[in-house]
C-alpha cells in the first residue's frame, strides 16, 4: 500500500487516488524518480474516507491540508466531500484541492459548487493557452475537455475563495506562459507557475 497521505513543510497531503484522466508528459508519474526516495505515492486500492481520516490524527497542527494524488483527486468527488465535511468540523485548517479541471464533466455535475464552504482553495492545472496546445502537453482522455477546464475556472471563481491556475515552468516557452498569465487575468483568478519536477 502506497502513502495515503505524506507532510512537505507543514502542509499535509491527501493522495486521494493513483487514476487520472490525462496523461501529461511532465507528470510525476512517468518518471524513474517519482516524488524522489522515501515517497511510495502507488496505491493499491483507493483509500476510504475512514482510512484517510484514521491518517490525519491530529488536522490542527497543519498550515493546510491539501487533497491531490498521484492521480486526480475530483474523480473521488464524494470522498472529498466526506473528508472536507468531517475535517470541517474539527479544524480551522484550509482545505485546498489540486484539480486538472475535468471533474464537472466526468460527474455531469457542477462540481465547484458542490465544494462550496468545504474547500478554501483550488489549484487547477491549465498549463495552455489553447485546447491544441492542452491536448499535447496534457494528453487528456477527451480531446475537448479544455473548454470544460476554462468553464470549470470560471465556476470556481464563483464558489470558492481562492483559486489559483499553474502552469509547469520548463513545458512552455516564456511566450505561453505569458498568454496563459493573461488568460488568469482575464478570468480574474490566481497565476502560479510550478516547478518542473522531471
Amino acid at each position: 500500500m502506497g502513502m495515503i497521505t505524506y507532510t512537505i513543510d507543514s502542509r499535509l497531503y491527501i493522495n486521494v487516488t493513483n487514476k487520472c484522466t490525462n496523461s501529461c508528459i511532465f507528470c510525476i508519474r512517468n518518471t524513474e524518480r517519482g516524488l524522489g526516495d522515501g515517497y511510495d505515492l502507488w496505491l493499491d486500492h483507493d483509500p476510504t474516507a475512514d482510512e484517510i481520516l484514521n491518517e490525519i490524527k491530529d488536522p490542527q497542527k497543519y498550515d493546510e491540508i491539501i487533497f491531490c494524488g498521484y492521480g486526480e483527486p475530483l474523480i473521488r468527488l464524494d470522498v472529498v466531500i466526506e473528508v472536507a465535511k468531517r475535517l470541517k468540523e474539527k479544524t480551522t485548517v484550509p482545505l485546498r484541492v489540486n484539480t486538472n479541471g475535468h471533474a464537472s464533466f466526468i460527474h455531469r455535475k457542477n462540481v465547484p459548487q458542490l465544494l462550496s464552504g468545504l474547500i478554501d482553495r483550488i489549484s487547477i492545472s491549465l498549463n495552455a493557452s489553447s485546447k491544441q496546445k492542452y491536448n499535447e502537453i496534457c494528453r487528456p482522455f477527451n480531446e475537448d475537455i479544455y473548454d470544460h477546464v476554462i468553464e470549470f475556472i470560471k465556476e470556481s471563481k464563483k464558489y470558492i475563495k481562492e483559486v489559483w491556475v499553474s502552469c509547469v515552468d520548463t513545458i512552455i516557452d516564456e511566450e505561453e506562459i505569458e498568454r496563459c498569465r493573461e488568460l488568469a487575468k482575464q478570468l480574474g483568478v490566481n497565476f502560479k507557475l510550478r516547478a518542473y519536477e522531471g
